[in-house]
């Protein structure tokens, strides 16, 4: 699918770089987000941003080279991503909650994004709201994610939220043997060991792990890289070790540590680190686009994101939301009983829709 590339390469590049961000923070913990999922909840933002507010918003991002169509190019992504008869259950939603006093102007969120608004009462009834946002979010995750709006989050001065929760279940197009898992030890760093942790034996490639739905196109893939690869990663790079036509199908043996994550991140100081300033400046920002003046501005930025990867195929759901106020393939065996990064993408389009870092077994 060509005529998305440009927001695939916009895409990819900021989930390396927000990957090397949320890794300064603790090198040896463990990390899972989704970049399709902030980039268009953030993408959303900026197309009610102005001046230099919409600027950073895009270097953040890393769209400028596809400004001018960014929108109906997520908009064609989330068609494609909600598409049915896939061999995986993928849902993708977004929903915008405005305070039903406040006049917001006219944004093309419905057609492009499938994004529905709806008032809530903000200033009389907040914890209200925050209980019916919730409400919706746990919905479209299957139960995966709850109280993606903490206690106190919500306030009477609080006058739009931005949210995209996206749900993703696929089965192994090979699964690992049930009867084949054992525990075995997990490499924390040189001198630390975790023990007793279930190791799945499987035969498969080194980089990719592939999910039902290949002989229809719409699959995507799990590809595994060695964490020593974490500071080399570039789009570059990664389109190179990763793309379809520059990888050589070998079978090897691939033992893989049966795993749950699950994080809850406050994404604003990291998106203020790179480069994501002004949103949240309430002297700078500006929103005018959402409510033709500029007394709006981001306060808060939500992500919560949980994943489990076992035998029979991994399941994954990711909430993002904003408040307004390699390995060598020559190798025949892989072995993931050390620190590993993992990467979930939708090949037709080769976005990356979930990224994280194995380190510690919880």
């Amino acid at each position: 699918m060509a005529s998305l590339s440009p927001l695939s390469k916009a895409n990819t590049s900021f989930c390396l770089d927000l990957l090397r961000n949320l890794s300064e923070d603790n090198n040896t913990a463990n990390i899972f987000f989704s970049p399709f999922s902030i980039s268009a909840v953030m993408a959303m933002v900026m197309m009610g941003a102005r001046g230099d507010t919409a600027t950073q918003i895009s270097e953040c991002l890393k769209t400028q080279d596809c400004q001018g169509e960014v929108y109906t190019l997520f908009a064609k992504l989330v068609s494609v991503l909600n598409q049915p008869g896939a061999a995986f259950a993928l849902n993708v939603a977004n929903r915008l909650y405005g305070e039903k006093s406040y006049s917001f102007l006219q944004l093309n969120y419905k057609k492009g994004y499938q994004c529905k608004l709806e008032s809530v009462d903000f200033r009389n009834r907040s914890e209200e709201a925050r209980i019916k946002i919730n409400s919706w979010v746990e919905e479209q995750t299957r139960g995966l994610i709850k109280d993606i709006l903490p206690p106190s989050t919500v306030s009477n001065m609080t006058r739009m939220i931005l949210l995209n929760a996206i749900y993703f279940k696929g089965t192994w197009d090979e699964p690992f043997k049930l009867w084949d898992t054992q525990e075995s030890e997990f490499k924390i760093n040189k001198v630390k060991m975790k023990t007793e942790i279930q190791m799945m034996n499987s035969v498969n490639s080194i980089l990719e792990k592939p999910y039902k739905g290949k002989e229809m196109n719409v699959c995507s893939q799990l590809f595994l890289f060695s964490i020593k690869l974490e500071k080399l990663l570039t789009y570059e790079k990664f389109m190179e070790w990763t793309h379809p036509d520059k990888m050589e199908r070998q079978y090897v043996e691939v033992r893989l540590p049966r795993f749950k994550i699950e994080q809850n991140y406050d994404m604003r100081k990291t998106l203020i680190s790179m480069g994501m300033e002004d949103a949240f400046d309430e002297t700078k920002c500006d929103l005018s686009g959402m409510s033709g003046n500029k007394e709006l501005f981001l306060s808060e930025v939500f992500h919560k994101a949980f994943v489990e990867v076992n035998e029979e195929g991994t399941e994954a759901a990711i909430v993002s939301g904003t408040a307004i106020n390699l390995c060598s393939r020559e190798t025949p065996f892989f072995c993931a009983n050390h620190p590993f990064l993992f990467f979930i993408r939708h090949n037709p389009t080769m976005s990356i829709l979930f990224a994280g870092r194995f380190c510690s077994p919880e």
